[in-house]
């Protein structure tokens, strides 16, 4: 149709003014050179840290089994599609994410901004965690490192990580830095070393890099999982993490939902300009829902097989000790740096497979921090003031510009910093996630929407049946106490919905008299409610191929509306001094952290 054209051409004018001067494709070093090594280096990316000491402490503390009923829906319903979004249309238009959502209306760069600078952030500190991994495996030889001594409990190991690894054992009652861990910032500059290698000599490069980085911890897992299946007193770990389902905790523990969603985000990679970053360097024509399908599906694989690996190892060790499993630290630092060091050194040979641990620890935060950094510096290579800039001086300018950043996190207060941040981060990604689905779903092709139906429809639609609804509810929901504001907040849901839609249907039927025979009502509504989205995907599913329906659906009508509601929900936890997270994390004081 007309408008599907001027929708077209108007993406076309944009993205060729904004990348003047540079083709559309990009040069062959820049481009995967197997779907192979996009999956490994994508897979990679979404692969970390929490896949291992994170998600299966997530499991235990919500519920056991019954963690995977919000974690595969917001796999599902929440996660998959933006993932899709992002490798979609990074692919598309071959750029990072500031081109793509400028792509979808101009003023929604910024959009693209925030995603990178949130990735930014989190590597910064992601970063540290890489150099105090190095930093434990080089001092697992030294005399004084505990791992291996006989008798050693979990929280011996993990006292001497926070104390000597981490440097804490200076901190005072009021939290404050008080020193730099120099060895630290040493290995921090080490691990951006090794980053600036993994991504200075173009994509190709990055991909076969990427068989190692990934490669590597597949293989040890599995070794881990057969070794810790072994163990006497692994059916009873086993049975702690998945076997029990405590689905009261779904309803009780009312933050479950938000957590499983950032979960999800953390996990695939999402929310960060990664994978709009690795898209755009894939060619055109790839199966766009095919590898969004398989990235996703094999980063919870590696989760779920990781959380039987920790849990039959920590059955192991309970047993030895004669303690419930649920009494030995399960999650976090407590996990990889305490007690799972210490089950391992209770085998034949158990400090080496302590350095087996720590090795493939750095392998799977090397191939996160390089592919966060990627999507920093895509955005920055796509513009027209470093287009002509060689890759390996772009990545030596952030690296070192990262690593000055992240020596906050080599004091000895870095752990504090680092937790707080990490907290708040979440709640960036889940803004960035709405942000970027509103740009897909509501903001794309407004303009045509506008000419066709009238902007008071499109409005009252958009605030009054949809977002209004939403967040008026959701203050309800979690800003009122008693027994009953699940009931008064559905209520006020429905009801406020029922008016958005009376009004819109007003404006529409305005619409309809003044050019009498043109529309039906479903058409009219049709036109809308989801004719932009569907627009959106019929324009790029002939270049990326097959997307199914139900991601536009998800997309404009589910995603952004729950995304609201995960967000209150999140900032509304309460902590144990009954004040909400949101602003009191952990009851830190204000100053410093």
């Amino acid at each position: 149709s007309s408008r599907h054209f001027s929708v077209k051409l108007r993406i076309e004018k944009f993205n060729t003014k904004m990348v003047e001067g540079l083709d559309s494709k990009r040069p062959d070093d820049e481009i995967w050179s197997s779907r192979a090594a996009f999956y490994f280096a994508a897979i990679g990316a979404a692969v970390g840290f929490g896949n291992v000491w994170r998600f299966p402490a997530l499991s235990v503390q919500y519920g056991g089994g019954a963690f995977f009923i919000p974690y595969f829906l917001a796999f599902f319903l929440i996660g998959v599609p933006i993932l899709i979004l992002e490798i979609g249309f990074g692919q598309y238009w071959q750029t990072g994410d500031v081109g793509v959502f400028g792509g979808f209306n101009k003023r929604l760069m910024g959009v693209g901004v925030a995603s990178v600078a949130c990735g930014w952030m989190l590597v910064s500190y992601y970063s540290v965690l890489i150099a105090w991994v190095i930093n434990a495996f080089f001092d697992s030889f030294g005399g004084d490192s505990p791992w291996d001594d006989e008798g050693v409990t979990g929280t011996i190991a993990i006292d001497y990580f926070i104390d000597n690894i981490i440097g804490a054992k200076t901190l005072g009652d009021d939290q404050k830095a008080t020193r730099v861990v120099w060895a630290n910032v040493g290995y921090s500059a080490l691990s951006w070393f090794f980053v600036w290698l993994c991504l200075a000599f173009g994509t190709k490069a990055t991909g076969r890099i990427a068989y190692v980085t990934m490669g590597i911890p597949i293989v040890v897992l599995v070794i881990f999982l057969g070794k810790a299946c072994t163990l006497e007193g692994a059916s009873d770990g086993i049975e702690v993490y998945i076997g029990k389902w405590d689905l009261a905790s779904l309803n009780e523990q009312g933050d479950v939902w938000a957590r499983a969603t950032t979960q999800v985000f953390f996990s695939i990679g999402i929310t960060f300009g990664i994978m709009t970053a690795f898209g755009s360097h894939c060619k055109r024509h790839e199966p766009v829902f095919l590898n969004s399908i398989v990235i996703a599906s094999c980063n919870s694989i590696f989760s779920i097989i990781s959380g039987f690996a920790v849990f039959a190892s920590l059955g192991h060790l309970a047993f030895l000790e004669g303690v419930a499993v649920t009494d030995l630290s399960y999650g976090g630092f407590s996990l990889v740096f305490g007690t799972w060091p210490v089950v391992l050194g209770t085998l034949p040979g158990g400090i080496h497979w302590v350095r087996l641990l720590f090795f493939d620890l750095f392998l799977l935060g090397l191939d996160s921090a390089f592919a966060i950094l990627e999507g920093v510096i895509t955005v920055c290579s796509d513009t027209v003031y470093f287009q002509h800039t060689p890759k390996y001086k772009i990545t030596g300018t952030f690296c070192f510009l990262t690593w000055l950043l992240s020596i906050m996190y080599c004091t000895d207060a870095g752990l504090n910093w680092l937790d707080v941040i990490d907290y708040y981060i979440n709640f960036c990604m889940t803004l960035v996630g709405l942000f970027e689905c509103l740009g897909a779903g509501w903001v794309f092709g407004i303009e045509d929407q506008f000419e066709s139906v009238g902007h008071h429809a499109v409005y009252s639609w958009a605030i009054l049946a949809n977002f209004g609804p939403v967040i008026i509810a959701s203050a309800i929901w979690f800003g009122l106490e008693g027994d009953r504001p699940a009931m008064a907040g559905f209520m006020a849901l429905i009801g406020s919905s029922l008016v958005g839609v009376a009004v819109t249907t007003y404006f529409l039927d305005k619409k309809m008299k003044e050019s009498p025979g043109k529309w039906t009502w479903s058409e009219i509504w049709w036109e809308v409610s989801f004719s932009n989205i569907f627009k959106l995907k019929n324009l790029v599913e002939p270049t990326i191929q097959y997307i199914p329906d139900a991601w536009a659906y998800l997309i404009k009508g589910l995603i952004p509306h729950l995304l609201i509601v995960l967000f209150v929900s999140a900032a509304a936890t309460q902590n144990d001094a009954g004040n909400a997270n949101f602003g009191d994390y952990g009851g830190d004081p204000l100053a410093p952290h």
